[in-house]
């Protein structure tokens, strides 16, 4: 089966508010990606002052039933911030609609008085057909990303860190992260207590739209894909898993999930990344053969990646909507 992708995105003024109680509800349009999808993950940006926070929600067409997708404020010490419990179509930060769906809609409960900025969806179907692209050309393209080790925190609990310090590394080079952040900071800003850990990806973007302007999570067709984001000199944090070693020279033997840094190719189209599951910070810049790479990128979280960028850096032709 051929893998369908689709990323939208929305303003408040593209919606409808309604209120209940003391809370404020907005609800989007009806969207039909034009494919029948088996997975959502949603992101949003949001301001959520002390003592308010928002819940995100996800309805599929032809259902009566919200499903809950997350309680989100922002900070170290949040208002209330947690994945949900107890949906077994929701798994952490994805929702899989049982049987699949043609279409959804989005809804944003507003709890004190926090504001939203944008919201959106990556909704996919299919599976990857195994076969390792072609570059787009052959020349070597490496953005100047700065290098950072989770590992260096290990023994204050570093080794689960993965996600916050991709973040870290793409705010810093975007020139976006607070000066006082170090990676246990970042990590307290992503904290996901029902998950026990920090790897939500509608969390780790929710934090850097916070501080860069723009973040979601998306999925992308293969490494052609992720050339035209570093053509346009934005990196992308990346979601990765595979076996005992299937990807040589990784730090880590085999994971069933791991975040890592693409910032750039070799003139051979091979990936070059910041793993921050590296011993040492000097260590943390790898290369990565491009079909083995490419296997743990798409085989598993199926092409998954946090794309974060400022207001003044375009994203590349094609980014949004349908790939």
């Amino acid at each position: 089966m051929a893998r369908s992708i689709r990323y939208d995105a929305w303003s408040p003024a593209d919606g409808r508010l309604s209120r209940r109680a003391d809370v404020t509800s907005w609800t989007g349009p009806w969207l039909a990606p034009g494919f029948t999808f088996t997975e959502l993950v949603a992101s949003w940006s949001a301001t959520t002052p002390r003592g308010s926070w928002v819940e995100v929600a996800a309805q599929a067409r032809g259902s009566r039933t919200w499903h809950a997708l997350g309680h989100w404020s922002s900070g170290t010490r949040p208002t209330r911030r947690t994945s949900i419990t107890g949906d077994s179509e929701v798994d952490t930060d994805v929702w899989r609609p049982r049987g699949g769906a043609d279409g959804y809609r989005l809804r944003v409960d507003l709890h004190g008085d926090p504001t939203v900025h944008r919201i959106g969806a990556v909704v996919s179907a299919g599976t990857w057909s195994g076969t390792t692209s072609t570059p787009l050309r052959r020349a070597e393209r490496v953005l100047d990303v700065p290098r950072l080790s989770q590992m260096t925190w290990a023994e204050v609990g570093g080794r689960g860190w993965c996600s916050p310090t991709s973040v870290t590394m793409v705010l810093a080079h975007a020139g976006t992260l607070p000066p006082t952040t170090d990676i246990p900071t970042a990590a307290r800003q992503v904290h996901d207590p029902a998950w026990t850990g920090t790897g939500n990806w509608s969390f780790n973007t929710a934090w850097a739209a916070h501080e860069s302007g723009n973040a979601f999570v998306t999925r992308l067709r293969d490494l052609r894909d992720a050339e035209r984001f570093i053509d346009a000199g934005i990196p992308l944090v990346a979601s990765v898993s595979y076996p005992p070693g299937a990807l040589t020279r990784a730090p880590t033997h085999g994971t069933a999930g791991h975040l890592v840094v693409i910032r750039g190719f070799t003139a051979q189209g091979d990936v070059v990344t910041n793993d921050p599951g590296a011993p040492t910070e000097r260590s943390v810049r790898r290369t990565y053969d491009r079909g083995e790479f490419e296997r743990a990128w798409l085989d598993g979280p199926r092409g998954t990646v946090y794309v974060i960028h400022r207001d003044d850096q375009p994203l590349p032709a094609g980014s949004r909507g349908a790939w």
